[in-house]
C-alpha cells in the first residue's frame, strides 16, 4: 500500500517539517489551519490547505470532527498528527479508524495503556521491564498513598496518572508535607486533565531524564535507535537536549535499547515510539521506566542526525504495512547532535510569553547545521498555542564541537518583532556543568535566577538612534525641510533621542548628515558615526568599527540583530519638566505578555489601595495579575475577553489626592 495524499493534523514547525518528507515522498500533503494561521508557514507550503476553525485550539486543531472531516473531502488516506494536540488521543486514532483512513501512529490499545501511566507500568513490568519504586494502582486514596509512603521511601514523587508536563507533579521530602501536597496535586491534575488519580514514585536523587527511540513495523520488527538525554528542562519542559548522552557507556547504552523494545512489545507497539527513563546521576548503570510517548518527539531530529534516518518517512512507511528495511545491527550512531528550543517569552522577566508579528527573520545554515521552523517573515506569534517558535540543531563529530556549533549557530538566530529565549540558550551553553555533560533535571532551574540579558550597549544605542534618524531623510520623506540634519545659522543643533534598553535610558545626540556625523550617547565623548539605512539592513560604522545590523521598527521599538545578538531598544518620551505635566504618583499598568484579559479585580473609576488586583491577563495558560503600585482611582483600558498585546497600556492608577497631600 503506498500512500498518495497524507494530512498533517497540526501547525508550526512539525507541521513544516512533515510537510517537507512527504514532499521529499512524492506524497500530496494537506495542511489544516485556525482562523489565527491562515498566514501560517505550514499553510504556504502545502499543496492543499483547509480551515477547521477558529483561533482556540479547541475549537480548531482538537476538533477531532473537523480534522476527520478535512480529510474525507481532500481525499487523504491517512493523516500524521505531529505531537501535542490529537497526537496521543485515542479517540481520534478510533474515529480515524471508522471514517476507513490511517492513522500514522500506533494502535488505540497501545495509546491507552500508555496513556495512563498506572496501566504502563504494569505492562512493562510484566516484560521485565525496571520501573521506580512506588504504589501504582488505579483507586488509590489520600490514606493509601499516605500509608505506602514510608514504604516507598522519602524523598517522593506525587504523580497524576494521566496527562503530562509536569502539571500534577509534587516533590515530598517530610511524611507531614504529604496530605497538603495530595489535595494540591489532585485539584491540579483534575484541573488540567479531567482526571485526578494519583501515584507515588520514588524520587531519585540527582535525576537525569534519558530517552530511547524505537520503531516497530506490523510484522514483528522491534529496533531502538539509541538514547537521547533529555535533563535540561525548566519545570518539567524540556529545552535542550542531545544525542547520545554524555552518562551512558556502551553496555548501559545496550541494556536500557532492548529494555526500550521490550516496552513496545509489551503493548504491541507499531510505528515511532520514545521510551522515558529516570537514571541517577551517581548511579548511570541503573534505570528505571518513567513512560511511554506514543508519537515522534519534539527533539527527534537529534537522533536523525546521528542516525541518519528520517523518522517521519519511516513512520509513514510503517503505518502504509510496510517492512523496516534494517534490524538492529544495521543501526549505527555516529557523532553528536544538540537541539536547542526557541521559545516566545522573555527570561528577563521570568520567562513570560511574548508574541507579536516577526518584522524579519534570520535563521543559521551550514555544515552541521539544521533548522526545523515554522516562521516566516509577517508570521504573527499569538497567545493561542504553545510559544516554541523553531529548534536549531547542530552536528559535529564530538559533544564540544556540537556546543560551539550550537552556539554559533544560535548567534545568528534573530526574530524581529519577538523577544526569545535565545539569549538564555547561549548562557546555558556556557555554564561549565553544561559544557562537562554533568546533568541533572534541576540543573536549569538552579541557574536560571544567574541569568541578566544584556542592556544595549552605546554602539546599539547608537545604531537605533540612526536608524530612526535616517527613516526620517528626504530620501524616505520626500521634504527637504524635514531633514533632521540640525542646520542652523550658526553651530549645528543635535538630534536627541531617548532609548531605553533594560535597566538602562540614555538619550543618543546626533549631528551632521548620515555619511558624516558625530554621536554622543548621554555626556560621553563625541564619536564619529557614519551608518547606511538599505530596506531592513542597516550598516553603522561607529568609532572607526563597522558593523551590519538586520533590522526592523515597530511600537516605538527597534530590533537590532548584528554582532551576534538581538536587542530591543524602545524608543521613551522624555520625562516631564513641569510639576502639572503630570501626578508624581500616577502609575501605568501596561500588558507584560499578548494574550487575553481573564477578569477585571476593579470597574472603571473604583477607588483601590496598593496590592489590589486591577486586571489580569492569560497567555499559553499562564496568568498574570497586574497590581496597583499605588492607592488611587483606577481607569480601566480593557474589558474581559479583549486580546492585548505585549506592552499594552491596559489601565491607570491616578494617585489619591489626600495619599499625596499626607505624604508631602
Amino acid at each position: 500500500m503506498t500512500f498518495h495524499t497524507v494530512l498533517v493534523a497540526n501547525r508550526g514547525e512539525i507541521a513544516v517539517r512533515v510537510i517537507g518528507t512527504l514532499r521529499q515522498m512524492g506524497i500530496r500533503s494537506v495542511a489544516v489551519f485556525s482562523a489565527a494561521d491562515a498566514g501560517a508557514r505550514h499553510v504556504a507550503e502545502a499543496d492543499v490547505a483547509v480551515n477547521i476553525g477558529g483561533a482556540a485550539a479547541r475549537d480548531s486543531y482538537l476538533n477531532i470532527d473537523a480534522v476527520v472531516s478535512a480529510a474525507r473531502r481532500t481525499g487523504a488516506q491517512a493523516v500524521h498528527p505531529g505531537y501535542g494536540f490529537l497526537s496521543e488521543n485515542a479517540q481520534f486514532a478510533a474515529a480515524l479508524q471508522s471514517a476507513g483512513i490511517t492513522f500514522i501512529g500506533p494502535p488505540v490499545g497501545a495509546i491507552e495503556t500508555m496513556g495512563d501511566k498506572i496501566a504502563a507500568k504494569a505492562a512493562v513490568s510484566a516484560f521485565g521491564v525496571p520501573v521506580v519504586p512506588g504504589i501504582s494502582r488505579p483507586g488509590l486514596t489520600d490514606d493509601d498513598l499516605i500509608a505506602g509512603a514510608a514504604e516507598v521511601g522519602f524523598p517522593v514523587l506525587v504523580k497524576p496518572s494521566a496527562g503530562g508536563g509536569g502539571k500534577g507533579m509534587r516533590v515530598v521530602h517530610e511524611a507531614s508535607e504529604l496530605p497538603a501536597a495530595l489535595v494540591s496535586a489532585r485539584r491540579e491534575a483534575g484541573a488540567a486533565f479531567g482526571d485526578d488519580t494519583l501515584f507515588l514514585e520514588r524520587f531519585v536523587l540527582n535525576p537525569r531524564h534519558i530517552e530511547v527511540q524505537v520503531l516497530a513495523d506490523a510484522h514483528g520488527t522491534v529496533v531502538h535507535l539509541g538514547e537521547r538525554e533529555c535533563s535540561l528542562q525548566r519545570r518539567h519542559q524540556k529545552v535542550i537536549e542531545e544525542a547520545p548522552s554524555p552518562l551512558l557507556d556502551e553496555a548501559t547504552r545496550a541494556r536500557i535499547g532492548a529494555a526500550a523494545c521490550d516496552t513496545a512489545r509489551s503493548v504491541d507497539y507499531t510505528g515511532a515510539g520514545t521510551v522515558e527513563f529516570i537514571v541517577s546521576a551517581d548511579r548511570p548503570d541503573e534505570f528505571f521506566f518513567m513512560e511511554m510517548n506514543t508519537r515522534l518527539q519534539v527533539e527527534h531530529p537529534v537522533t536523525e542526525m546521528v542516525t541518519g534516518i528520517d523518522l517521519v518517512e519511516q513512520q509513514v512507511r510503517i503505518a502504509a504495512g510496510e517492512k523496516l528495511s534494517f534490524g538492529q545491527d544495521d543501526v549505527t550512531l555516529t557523532g553528536h547532535a544538540i537541539e536547542a528550543r526557541v521559545y516566545a517569552e522573555d527570561p528577563g522577566r521570568g520567562f513570560l510569553p511574548t508574541g507579536g508579528p516577526v518584522l524579519d527573520l534570520a535563521e543559521p545554515s551550514g555544515p552541521g547545521i539544521r533548522v526545523d521552523s515554522g516562521l516566516a517573515r509577517g508570521s504573527v506569534v499569538g497567545s493561542d498555542y504553545d510559544p516554541m517558535l523553531s529548534k536549531v540543531i547542530a552536528y559535529a563529530d564530538d559533544r564540544a564541537g556540537a556546543l560551539r556549533t550550537l552556539d554559533r549557530a544560535l548567534a545568528g538566530t534573530s526574530v524581529l518583532g519577538v523577544t526569545t529565549n535565545v539569549e538564555f540558550l547561549r548562557f546555558l551553553l556556557a555554564d561549565p556543568d553544561v559544557a562537562a555533560g554533568r546533568l541533572d533535571t534541576g540543573l536549569l532551574d538552579r541557574r536560571s535566577p544567574d541569568f541578566a540579558p544584556a542592556a544595549a550597549t552605546d554602539a546599539e544605542l547608537v545604531a537605533a538612534a540612526a536608524y530612526r534618524w535616517l527613516s526620517a531623510w528626504p530620501a524616505r520623506t520626500g521634504d527637504l525641510w524635514a531633514a533632521p540634519s540640525g542646520w542652523r545659522m550658526g553651530a549645528r543643533a543635535a538630534t536627541t533621542y531617548r532609548l531605553r534598553s533594560g535597566e538602562r535610558t540614555d538619550h543618543v545626540h546626533l549631528t551632521g548628515t548620515p555619511q558624516h556625523a558625530e554621536a554622543v550617547v548621554e555626556d560621553g565623548e563625541s564619536r564619529s558615526l557614519s551608518a547606511v539605512l538599505d530596506g531592513g539592513r542597516l550598516s553603522v560604522g561607529y568609532d572607526d568599527v563597522r558593523v551590519d545590523y538586520l533590522v526592523a521598527g515597530d511600537d516605538g521599538r527597534i530590533w537590532l540583530a548584528g554582532a551576534g545578538r538581538t536587542v530591543m531598544v524602545e524608543e521613551v518620551r522624555e520625562a516631564p519638566v513641569r510639576p502639572d505635566d503630570a501626578h508624581s504618583g500616577d502609575a501605568e499598568l501596561t500588558s507584560p505578555m499578548p494574550g487575553s484579559v481573564v477578569a477585571a479585580g476593579v470597574a472603571d473609576g473604583d477607588r483601590v489601595g496598593a496590592g489590589a488586583v486591577v486586571v489580569t491577563v492569560e497567555a499559553m495558560k499562564m496568568e498574570h495579575a497586574l497590581t496597583a503600585p499605588v492607592d488611587g482611582v483606577v481607569e480601566l483600558l480593557v474589558a474581559v475577553g479583549d486580546q492585548v498585546k505585549v506592552g499594552q497600556l491596559l489601565a491607570k492608577v491616578t494617585a489619591d489626592p489626600a495619599v499625596e497631600k499626607e505624604e508631602s
